[in-house]
């Protein structure tokens, strides 16, 4: 039996496949992104972050529903490490002396009860995290074209660049599809996406300009198989060990760093699949050739003339 290193996948023959796939899941991201929008949190639509401790694990339906029954509105209960913390979040601004008044109506509802901090997150300042935070993505991408440009071949960083939008792309179409709430730690995520989908491709771009320099063939599908195929079980290493561990942090992390978990989870999945089929397949209709790597010397025509 041939283990996986042995094994010979035609990945680009399916490569028109993969773009069906690309541009289905794309095309479902950005209606997402449209039609339902973005679940956005506390960190972009402003409001109040109130930590309090219960002497014993409540029931977090309960608190909610004790909350609405005496007037706040949009309510989110959700645990904060131990059982006993509790994180509220309410998308209103209030005035400070609301973390005490909170904990007031708890424990005129029977709760042992006690408050860690209160926090306040303006509407203004929550259109900046938004404005800089989007300033911040595009200026990433920007800086990881002109790296691979400057490391490889311009071609090269267009395929890259092309490669980790489409990745972002789906990672937050997701979150507008299923509803997960959009704050900055899954930005965080987003960005570490980035990085983590660039390592891939920068080490498939690496082994594909070696091939070419190497081989006397034309052929750029055949080649691109043989670096991805060469790649793949380290691709695929890597990914597998970084999934266990993202999978851990969302059965026992808690809530507060499920959705980063969650976020990582998508792009480790997507930039695995653009980084074998996307990132080398793109550079097929970019017209990579052997001359863009290795220049063809002019022929001088004094040293023809020379006896």
């Amino acid at each position: 039996m041939k283990s996986l290193t042995q094994r010979q996948f035609d990945f680009m023959g399916k490569r028109r496949g993969a773009f069906a796939l690309s541009v289905a899941m794309l095309l479902a991201s950005v209606v997402a992104m449209v039609a339902m929008g973005l679940n956005l949190g506390l960190d972009f639509t402003g409001g109040t972050l109130v930590e309090v401790r219960f002497a014993s694990a409540p029931a977090l339906e309960t608190v909610r529903q004790t909350l609405e029954a005496t007037g706040f509105q949009d309510v989110s209960v959700q645990t904060f490490g131990a059982s006993t913390e509790v994180l509220i979040r309410l998308q209103q601004a209030f005035e400070a002396g609301v973390g005490d008044q909170i904990v007031a109506l708890l424990q005129e509802a029977g709760h042992d009860v006690s408050l860690v901090r209160a926090e306040f997150v303006g509407a203004q300042v929550g259109d900046q995290l938004r404005d800089q935070s989007g300033m911040g993505m595009l200026v990433a991408l920007g800086i990881v074209m002109l790296y691979v440009a400057a490391r490889f071949q311009y071609k090269f960083a267009v395929g890259a660049l092309l490669a980790l939008m489409h990745d972002v792309i789906i990672v937050v179409g997701a979150f507008a599809l299923f509803g997960f709430e959009f704050d900055l730690t899954v930005l965080a995520a987003v960005l570490a996406v980035i990085g983590y989908s660039l390592n891939d491709t920068i080490v498939v771009y690496d082994r594909i300009r070696e091939n070419i320099r190497k081989s006397r063939i034309d052929d750029m599908p055949a080649i691109f198989n043989e670096s991805i195929n060469q790649t793949l079980s380290r691709t695929l290493a890597t990914s597998g060990t970084t999934l266990l561990v993202l999978l851990a942090l969302v059965t026992l992390g808690g809530d507060m760093i499920h959705n980063f978990a969650v976020a990582l989870i998508i792009g480790v999945v997507v930039g695995t699949f653009s980084s074998i089929y996307v990132s080398a397949a793109l550079l097929l209709p970019l017209k990579l050739s052997r001359e863009d790597l290795i220049p063809t010397k002019k022929e001088d025509p004094e040293a023809e003339e020379l006896p």
